[in-house]
């Protein structure tokens, strides 16, 4: 089995945690001229981005992911030393120099519903990060990007023989009608939230059981759990036994970092479902996308403390 690319925004998150929730200061009748403040009790600055997210947790579970993204020169010497210490390749990225890697501006309340604004930076020259150049792909995670660069991706995987895990997310507003059907057609794995589903419903008329027809649909439901939708029927997930949701940013890329890599262990869709849904819960637990720590003895303990059964995979020693 080849390598895993992954594709997708690498950034700097501005997170801020507001007390209350958004809905009691949103006037849903005057949403035309919106004008909300919100008086945020916490800001920190973490590093985050949808493919160093989901290259991350594939690391922690003994993958070693090739970053493929476009990044800023002066600020991402830090970061890229901190991603190779835990193993991932940051050997594929594009060092813009003259401009800043990507920088995300979360608000967080008290449900976990999220509001994000996003500066694209060096993002915004992805579709120079060639995937021609590794052969040795099997797999290749398209996720949030520059929409010309995820449409190059999709095409580059397909040149190359990789299976694409397509992860389009908050990007799906932003990509073409013909880059978006590109992606959902080419997939061997289409992941995203409830929402993000309903979202390409309306922009394709495709829904989650037409796309799982052919292909495996990854959907994630919050606390209400997962599914995973494939021509073989739907494995339900229930959502992993956190102690205390502290934050939810990445956890969606922490879930679909855990389900392929279960998958590509030889694990059942049940089982890879699981998997991800333990990743996720490591994430919730930490204030960022990146604090959490896990080695292969605590995640099979959690694993089996979770769901009643040891974790069955093929791989001798995985996670």
């Amino acid at each position: 089995m080849g390598r895993i690319a992954v594709t997708g925004s690498v950034a700097f998150d501005t997170i801020m945690e507001f007390g209350g929730r958004f809905g009691d200061f949103i006037l849903p009748e005057k949403t035309n001229e919106l004008n909300v403040a919100f008086l945020v009790e916490k800001l920190e600055r973490r590093r985050g981005g949808t493919a160093a997210n989901i290259a991350f947790s594939l690391a922690l579970l003994g993958e070693r992911p090739l970053l493929c993204a476009a990044v800023g020169g002066g600020d991402f010497v830090d970061y890229a030393a901190a991603l190779e210490a835990d193993g991932v390749d940051t050997s594929g990225v594009l060092t813009c120099d003259d401009i800043s890697t990507a920088t995300a501006f979360i608000t967080t309340d008290r449900d976990g519903n999220q509001i994000t604004a996003f500066h694209p930076g060096a993002m915004a020259r992805a579709a120079g990060v060639d995937l021609s150049a590794h052969a040795d792909l099997s797999e290749v995670v398209v996720s949030a990007d520059d929409a010309g660069a995820m449409a190059l991706h999709v095409d580059q995987a397909q040149a190359l023989g990789a299976r694409l895990v397509f992860v389009p997310a908050q990007h799906i507003p932003a990509m073409p009608d013909t880059a978006l059907r590109s992606g959902l057609e080419q997939a061997w794995l289409i992941g995203g939230n409830d929402y993000e589903f309903e979202m390409i419903r309306d922009r394709t008329g495709l829904s989650i059981e037409a796309l799982g027809a052919s292909r495996m649909v990854v959907v994630t439901r919050g606390s209400a759990g997962s599914e995973l939708h494939s021509p073989d029927g739907v494995a339900v997930i229930p959502a992993a036994p956190v102690s205390e949701v502290v934050d939810p940013t990445g956890a969606g890329d922490a879930y679909i970092a855990g389900v392929i890599a279960g998958l590509r262990s030889g694990a059942s869709h049940d089982v890879a479902g699981r998997i991800g849904s333990i990743a996720a819960a490591y994430v919730v637990e930490q204030h960022g996308p990146q604090r959490h720590r896990f080695d292969a003895i605590g995640f099979r303990e959690r694993y089996a403390a979770s769901f009643g059964a040891d974790l069955q995979v093929r791989a001798e020693g995985w996670a």
